[in-house]
């Protein structure tokens, strides 16, 4: 079943980025009330720019937030794996490219980002209780200018 499931999502999500990115985000730009991004991330294994559309419960002025939920998948996703090797990320959003820095959300920063996420859209909370792993919370914000 996993490689029924892996291989509908990959199709899905080709498909969807197509049409997100063909149209500059015009048609398929928003899902469950939220915006979508475009992630490109370089492959941790092959170096390649690796792009994937997702679901942003949080945008705020320059700080997107990203849930690695994998619909309460056992494993974290791909895109997850890659930008935790190289966290210089290139988003998306409502037509514009910017390049963005990820991390993790970790301790009080991530509860209250996770209470604002599953007010946003509830389904995180029940893709958190089908697994057993934490469910990260991604941050992608500029990065600080050099001291």
């Amino acid at each position: 079943m996993t490689q029924l499931k892996d291989r509908l999502y990959k199709v899905f999500t080709r498909l969807h980025l197509a049409v997100f990115l063909g149209s500059k985000g015009r048609l398929f730009g928003r899902a469950m009330g939220m915006p979508i991004v475009g992630l490109q991330t370089i492959g941790r294994r092959s170096g390649q720019r690796r792009t994937t559309t997702l679901a942003a419960p949080i945008v705020e002025d320059d700080r997107v937030v990203l849930v690695a939920s994998f619909g309460g998948d056992e494993r974290h996703p791909a895109w997850y794996h890659n930008l935790r090797a190289n966290p210089a990320v290139q988003v998306t959003l409502r037509g514009r490219t910017r390049p963005l820095m990820a991390r993790t959300a970790t301790g009080t920063e991530r509860s209250a980002l996770w209470e604002r996420i599953v007010a946003v859209y509830d389904g995180y909370g029940r893709y958190q209780d089908r697994t057993d792993r934490q469910i990260p919370v991604v941050v992608l914000e500029p990065e600080p200018p050099a001291a």
